[in-house]
């Protein structure tokens, strides 16, 4: 019995020290997709201080073409739209620390961040400007030195900046676009590393400023940033994507907003 007891005993611990990494297996990564149809609802990080792209109304309704772009995903996936507000530096921790499903927020596609997060196909395109008024005489980086120039830390544009900048530039960075938009608006500088919306946003805030692009720095693609290894939502994006550009809808609603199609480069993901 003695013997009985033991070789049972061992066979049960056996099962046990078997189903325990099986176990975590099955629990260890929980589906993204799976995880949003459960609940009808999808979280999406949007930067609500960056017209077009967004904002509110005088109503406080969030507005914009990446609110549009992120509230046809949801009608098209058949959930609920909760809108996650963020900034530019906190887009991508938004994601990372699952604050946020995806993120529809001006995100362009860098080879940095395709380090740490996957990219949907774009749906849009950014200008990566330097700005300035019409009085200045800015053609090019080098006639930035010994001037000040704002940024909005962790942009694209405050990354392409830092690439070009000559020997005796001052960059002042602030955490988010409406921060840098004030700052200009008030006087702290005159130039702007930023999107050519912006500078519009500016001169409606203060028509003397006369704010124009004055060279770009670089095109960017924007596409839908995810967590690394979510298969499954990326193909939904993806066709969700796909299939708006190829209706026309996504054309539409940028072209509500910035005045202007898409680029031609974008309209091709569409097929």
């Amino acid at each position: 019995m003695t013997q009985t007891f033991h070789f049972m005993r061992r066979s049960l611990l056996a099962t046990l020290v078997l189903a325990v990494p099986l176990a975590c297996m099955g629990t260890a990564h929980a589906d993204q997709l799976d995880t949003i149809m459960a609940a009808k609802k999808i979280r999406i990080a949007i930067d609500l201080a960056v017209p077009p792209y967004g904002m509110k109304d005088e109503k406080l309704t969030s507005i914009g073409s990446d609110v549009e772009t992120a509230q046809l995903l949801a009608k098209s996936m058949g959930v609920e739209l909760e809108i996650v507000p963020t900034n530019g530096a906190n887009r991508i921790p938004f994601l990372q620390t699952d604050k946020a499903d995806i993120v529809i927020s001006s995100l362009s596609v860098t080879p940095e961040r395709e380090k740490v997060i996957d990219f949907s196909v774009p749906y849009a395109a950014i200008l990566a400007v330097v700005g300035a008024p019409k009085s200045m005489a800015i053609t090019g980086p080098a006639d930035l030195a010994g001037k000040k120039v704002i940024a909005t830390r962790g942009t694209t544009n405050d990354q392409e900046l830092t690439k070009i900048l000559p020997a005796g530039t001052q960059v002042i960075r602030f955490d988010d676009d409406a921060t840098s938009i004030t700052a200009v608006v008030s006087g702290q500088a005159d130039i702007f590393a930023t999107a050519p919306p912006l500078l519009k946003v500016i001169n409606e805030k203060n028509p003397a400023k006369q704010m124009e692009p004055k060279f770009t720095m670089k095109v960017n693609m924007l596409a839908v940033g995810l967590r690394k290894g979510e298969t499954k939502l990326k193909e939904k994006v993806d066709a969700f994507v796909k299939a708006h550009l190829k209706s026309g809808e996504l054309n539409t609603i940028y072209k509500k907003y910035h005045a202007a199609d898409l680029p031609a480069d974008v309209l091709r993901n569409g097929g």
